[in-house]
């Protein structure tokens, strides 16, 4: 397999060929062949939205499906959210002077007292794979931290992770300071981490509980379109 790779000559191919090619080396994790074709199809007069969505998104949509159904696991996620990443670097400066339309923004974080990462790197790298904008804010985030970058930032979503049985309880403190503070509805607030489930996410009033990252995405995509509708009929 590898011999026919090292006889690929990228700029050689037509796009109809070189655009499955990168969901290939997405999928594969080379973040130098999604960086050569990133650029080949610029200088052939494609707009790096259409970059982003044929490419890109579509290569990660096929990354989340195999990773949903375990056929891809975590390291192998994490390469190829790495190789979109080298392709993002080109195109976000251009995405930025096109206006290209985003799904939505997204600050997302691990809670006070937790520094566990992996898992909320994965869905901000997935979701950005997807098209939302993405605020990480790291880990250790104490309420004054999500509530302050949620306006700041104009998001849409609030993405919160949790990886101790012990830290997850503050996620409702976080949704309780929204409460009090008049702002929970502004926002969709997601909430994710090994130890929880389903009726914890119900029961502190989360929006939705997510399993992994590829269920993130798909759940972010229908509650946007959910928040657009009604703001649409309202």
């Amino acid at each position: 397999m590898a011999d026919d790779d090292d006889d690929l000559i990228l700029s050689e191919l037509p796009d109809e060929e070189l655009v499955p090619q990168m969901h290939d080396d997405l999928y594969d994790g080379l973040a130098d062949e999604i960086v050569e074709a990133v650029n080949i199809l610029l200088e052939r007069g494609w707009t790096p939205y259409d970059i982003l969505t044929k490419a890109l998104v579509e290569g990660m949509r096929i990354v989340g499906i195999d990773f949903r159904d375990g056929i891809l696991f975590v390291p192998e996620v994490l390469l190829a959210a790495n190789a979109m990443k080298s392709g993002m670097g080109i195109l976000k400066p251009l995405l930025v002077e096109t206006g290209a339309p985003r799904l939505g923004k997204m600050v997302i974080g691990t809670v006070k007292g937790d520094i566990h990462d992996i898992g909320k790197n994965l869905v901000a790298m997935m979701m950005e794979g997807a098209g939302f904008e993405i605020v990480d804010l790291g880990i250790n985030n104490p309420v004054e931290d999500y509530l302050e970058a949620l306006e700041k930032e104009q998001a849409d979503i609030l993405g919160m992770s949790a990886l101790l049985t012990t830290t997850m309880p503050y996620m409702k403190v976080v949704i309780d300071t929204m409460k009090e503070k008049g702002v929970r509805d502004e926002y969709i607030v997601m909430v994710g981490g090994a130890p929880l489930n389903e009726e914890f996410g119900k029961a502190i009033g989360a929006d939705a509980y997510c399993r992994d990252a590829a269920v993130a995405v798909e759940t972010a995509k229908q509650l946007i379109a959910r928040k657009h509708n009604v703001s649409a009929a309202g």
